[in-house]
């Protein structure tokens, strides 16, 4: 590879971490109280309101919203690599779905009084068992069909949002409204721990996402082509989709259902800087994180002092820009 492809890659990497730190350090001064981060002595003062509000309001929710963001473009593109094609997410594998349905009976059995342990351990439960089914189902002389993993996911997607329709018919009014309030999404996470752990678990799921920017570069080929090169397609499908469970289990369950960010975020990518999963991984995780984050500005000031669900925000957006997308005139081949 030639220095100078090196070189683009790094400077859209880096200009991306940049835009990212900008407009976070631009949430935190905007809202129905304007900060000032200038003013060093008062922000400070552990006793002013402006501290108040940053550390416990505005800092949480815009780590949460770079964590969340990454975490479920990660998925999205892990899936869509792993799929070939660009409208694989983790929504239309039925991954959010099972987190959701997780997520839901753990409300509704009365044991998300701990919900730094019990809501990310549920969403990803539901997650990670919802992809067991579709990968047991996709199974047939010990090889993996794709396209009949796309189809099952789909499929399994329409029954675990018609088993949380249940629930909700058959909660109790309080229950109810948690998890009403819980599906539309939102960044509110007051629990310091779960935000940190978000954060942590992103970075962490990146870091082992690119050590398979090879493997997935071979998958490009096709699960044949790719296993003829010597590669163990069948064990690294079931990693990315562990992977891809645990981002978007653990982020379901601590921001509540957040749609098309999985979905238009890595396609944005590719579109703009080819296939080559060694810089679409992370391009697509700094990027998701600074799409949601910028969402979530929208949804906090559009209708000031009032306030969207975050998923409101992302389903219009979303949808407009992959509308965008897919009615450009075609300069060249589909990239997947």
């Amino acid at each position: 590879m030639s220095m100078n492809r090196w070189t683009k890659w790094a400077t859209l990497l880096v200009g991306l971490l940049v835009l990212s730190l900008i407009t976070a350090v631009f949430s935190l001064t905007v809202g129905e109280m304007p900060i000032r981060l200038a003013d060093l002595s008062t922000i400070m003062r552990e006793d002013s309101i402006e501290y108040r509000v940053l550390r416990y309001i505005r800092l949480p929710r815009m780590v949460l919203a770079l964590s969340v963001g990454g975490s479920l473009s990660l998925a999205g593109c892990l899936l869509q690599g792993v799929f070939r094609n660009p409208l694989v997410e983790p929504y239309t594998m039925g991954l959010s779905g099972g987190a959701s349905l997780g997520v839901a009976i753990c409300i509704v059995f009365g044991v998300s009084s701990l919900q730094y342990v019990w809501l990310p351990i549920s969403g990803f439960i539901g997650s990670l068992a919802v992809m067991g089914v579709i990968y047991t189902l996709s199974l047939r002389r010990r090889s993996v069909e794709v396209q009949r993993m796309l189809l099952v996911g789909v499929m399994i997607s329409f029954v675990t949002s018609s088993a949380v329709l249940f629930i909700e018919a058959v909660a109790h009014p309080e229950d109810l409204q948690k998890i009403i309030l819980w599906s539309m999404g939102s960044l509110t996470q007051s629990d310091t721990g779960m935000v940190i752990g978000m954060a942590a678990l992103s970075l962490l799921l990146l870091v082992i996402s690119c050590l398979f920017a090879t493997p997935m570069n071979a998958m490009r080929l096709g699960l044949r082509s790719a296993g003829h090169l010597g590669l163990d397609t069948r064990r690294t499908v079931r990693w990315l989709f562990v992977i891809s469970s645990f981002a978007t289990g653990c982020s379901i369950a601590v921001a509540g259902v957040i749609g098309f960010v999985g979905l238009v975020i890595p396609h944005v990518v590719r579109l703009t800087i080819g296939n080559d999963y060694r810089v679409v991984i992370p391009a697509s995780f700094l990027l998701g994180g600074l799409f949601l984050l910028l969402c979530d500005l929208v949804a906090r000031t559009i209708i000031a002092p009032n306030e969207l669900p975050i998923g409101v925000i992302t389903g219009i957006l979303g949808g407009l820009l992959f509308i965008l997308l897919l009615t450009r005139p075609r300069s060249r081949k589909p990239l997947l």
